[in-house]
């Protein structure tokens, strides 16, 4: 039974991803706004009733690529080294993912990534559905932040740093991406951007603190 479960979701997985890829590929190739659902469920030879079944919203088609990151944060704050502060783990992270241009961090220039920002920053329904995700990511990092301190998830405490890290996690990555957007070379701003990270999660630390 366990055998076939598992079987059934890797086919689940499958198709799931073969929708997004298809609807990526199109929106990027037309624009968001100039492909429809049914144009989707078209290409990815799908009913356009499977496509919502996986995919509630057409942004959603958008930001699956990125929706494991939501909880990133918080994941980051579990596993942290045991001499670690929370904010400590977190700036240690997004500084390596800024060394390795993880486009996480939005130090990342090459071509499908910088078509992918271009499209989420003109469209003010997926710049809505990421400021949606940043918000569950930050319900997240909250419990995790509250499971660190002794404290209910309902706390002011973690709930606050837990906005505090998100706001300047965001801020940070949209100032690269809008770096990455008007051209600049990530290893002539990559320093610039790390000094940046580091000024704003000292900020946190004395939050923290």
């Amino acid at each position: 039974m366990t055998e076939q479960l598992g079987l059934r979701e890797r086919k689940k997985l499958r198709t799931t991803e073969h929708i997004a890829n298809t609807a990526l590929e199109l929106f990027l190739q037309r624009g968001f706004d100039q492909v429809s659902v049914a144009d989707v469920a078209t290409a990815a030879e799908v009913s356009k009733k499977t496509v919502f079944n996986y995919f509630p919203a057409k942004e959603d088609l958008v930001l699956f690529p990125i929706r494991d990151h939501k909880g990133e944060p918080a994941r980051v704050v579990r596993t942290r080294q045991a001499d670690e502060s929370p904010v400590t783990a977190l700036r240690r992270h997004f500084l390596t993912g800024l060394q390795e241009r993880d486009p996480i961090t939005g130090l990342a220039d090459y071509e499908e990534f910088l078509a992918f920002q271009g499209m989420v920053m003109s469209t003010p329904s997926l710049k809505l559905r990421l400021l949606e995700q940043w918000t569950d990511s930050e319900a997240v990092l909250a419990e995790a932040l509250a499971e660190t301190l002794g404290k209910p998830p309902t706390a002011i405490v973690p709930n606050a740093l837990a906005s505090q890290i998100i706001s300047v996690q965001r801020t940070l990555i949209v100032r690269n991406v809008e770096r990455m957007l008007s051209g600049d070379d990530p290893a002539a701003v990559h320093d610039q951007c790390a000094a940046e990270a580091e000024a704003a999660f000292d900020l946190l630390e004395k939050s923290l603190r």
